[in-house]
């Protein structure tokens, strides 16, 4: 083992009525990619937020290159070469990529006051062109996809001189081409000393591109090893504190009668998709990222304007121009950013359970029954084993699993009909993982007719009953689950692609 970079020693943080971190260490040596595990709530933001300056720890040590360190404030770790990207990537979409890079140290002109323009966009695509990126320094970041505007928050790093680079579930919203990329880039970044700390639920990247594995449970340091002493089932079992039987629950679902028909169903994203969903049934759709898979949800949901086509619900005909006309039909949407589009995070949990069914709470005047909300708010926690302290706790302070359950029990209380999870497990360790599905597994038990976007092929073959596979904002193929498999599903996803190659 070289000498680490930055050790962290004995490090406490207590909250009232909680203890976060537990005496952890940690170490991070150059030049390595240092995987962070952990179930949610188990330490690890807090320990990197201590490491980043954006908390104070409450007991234990810093070093960094040997010498003790202060961590007071962002500032500090900066001056340090510690960067970090978050999941939430904090970037300003109204300025282009290299205004957000050299945001707050601009190199200046020689005229007092005013910025070098040119200077920051030269410098801005030397950084991205180190990280073998082609990305126009003039595009505004909303103009930006989801993987370029990672790229940036790389180089908003790097033009600070990183040298300690700490990654947040990166590839929560990447396709596997961009995953791939991103490994290629931190792969020269090892090359060029610079160290990772790589945080991810999604275990096969871990041994992929983690040279060291550190692993925390309920704020106590419970192993580091080197990758290749570890597998699969090892890590999960140090993570939950018991051994995971299977990944999935046992399939036992049966289908029934057709609850919802979409024919022909046009947008400017989607074109003439057809699909049927049974009662009891599990419908999955996959799809590279932009292949129309949420597009076609909030056309369900009413998010966005119908240009064609037909929605039945058990065989009548809807309209749903509105979320509000589409709940009224009995149809929820939990979206793939639950915190910005799925919770009220200034409010508790009570008030986010209600917020889309408060007329089932009020009397005539539209004054809420206190007392029925509460009753509702408290059964629907217990049903979905949501971990609070209250059903008045505030559900931002919730772990990503336990905000997930909330969101779902919102849409219990409206008696949904039809469900529609978007990446339902995005962020979500694999204990809580496990017990998504079998939720989702019980709603569809009790007749609810449940449709499943993901990313990750592996979830939609273990949970779902058939698989619809989006390209290119139509539906390439419907698998059913005895004939699923991943390459498959993929060759389905890329054949447009695969076909316009062979045209040019």
């Amino acid at each position: 083992m070289q000498h680490p970079y930055v050790q962290m020693n004995g490090i406490t943080k207590r909250y009232p009525g909680a203890l976060a971190l537990d005496n952890v260490s940690f170490s991070v040596v150059r030049g390595e990619v240092h995987c962070l595990l952990g179930e949610n709530g188990a330490g690890k933001s807090t320990l990197m937020k201590i490491l980043c300056g954006a908390i104070e720890k409450d007991e234990g040590t810093i070093t960094n290159d040997g010498s003790f360190v202060s961590i007071n404030s962002p500032l500090d770790a900066q001056r340090l070469g510690i960067g970090s990207v978050y999941q939430d990537f904090k970037l300003v979409h109204e300025l282009t990529a290299a205004e957000n890079i050299f945001l707050g140290h601009e190199p200046r002109a020689s005229a007092p006051g005013f910025i070098d323009f040119d200077e920051m966009h030269r410098r801005s695509r030397t950084l991205i062109q180190q990280l073998g990126e082609e990305i126009d320094t003039h595009s505004r970041v909303a103009h930006l996809s989801t993987a370029q505007r990672q790229m940036v928050e790389i180089a908003k790093a790097l033009s600070r001189n990183v040298r300690l680079l700490i990654l947040d579930e990166p590839t929560a919203s990447l396709t596997e081409r961009e995953t791939q990329n991103l490994f290629r880039v931190l792969r020269r970044l090892k090359a060029d000393g610079v160290s990772v700390v790589y945080i991810s639920h999604r275990l096969e990247e871990v041994f992929e591109i983690g040279d060291r594995i550190t692993v925390l449970r309920d704020g106590k340091h419970i192993v580091t090893c080197f990758t290749r002493e570890a597998d699969k089932a090892t890590l999960i079992r140090w993570m939950v504190g018991r051994e995971l039987e299977q990944e999935f629950p046992p399939a036992q679902l049966t289908r029934g009668e057709e609850l919802l028909r979409v024919e022909n169903l046009s947008s400017e994203a989607v074109h003439d998709v057809s699909f049927t969903l049974c009662r009891g049934e599990i419908l999955g759709f996959a799809g590279l990222i932009g292949a129309g898979r949420t597009e076609v949800a909030r056309l369900l949901f009413g998010a966005d304007e119908i240009a064609g086509g037909k929605i039945l619900l058990k065989g009548t005909q809807i309209h749903p121009r509105s979320p509000q006309e589409a709940i009224a039909c009995g149809i929820g949407l939990l979206t793939e950013d639950r915190n910005n589009q799925g919770l009220f995070l200034h409010m508790n949990v009570r008030e986010n359970i209600s917020a889309s069914s408060s007329e089932v709470f009020s009397n005539r005047l539209g004054f809420v029954n206190s007392e029925n909300e509460q009753r509702a708010a408290n059964q629907v926690v217990a049903q979905l084993r949501v971990k609070t302290p209250s059903i008045e706790t505030g559900v931002g302070s919730l772990s990503g699993g336990n905000r997930q359950k909330v969101v779902l029990a919102r849409w219990l209380a409206t008696q949904c009909r039809v469900l529609i999870f978007d990446e339902p497990t995005v962020g979500i360790d694999v204990g809580v993982k496990f017990e998504i599905y079998q939720l989702i597994q019980k709603l569809a038990g009790d007749g609810i007719g449940i449709i499943m976007i993901s990313s990750d092929l592996q979830e939609l073959l273990g949970i779902a009953t058939r698989v619809v596979v989006m390209c290119e904002g139509s539906i390439a193929g419907v698998l059913d689950r005895t004939e699923a498999t991943q390459e498959k599903i993929l060759h389905l996803a890329t054949r447009f692609e695969s076909r316009q190659q062979r045209d040019s």
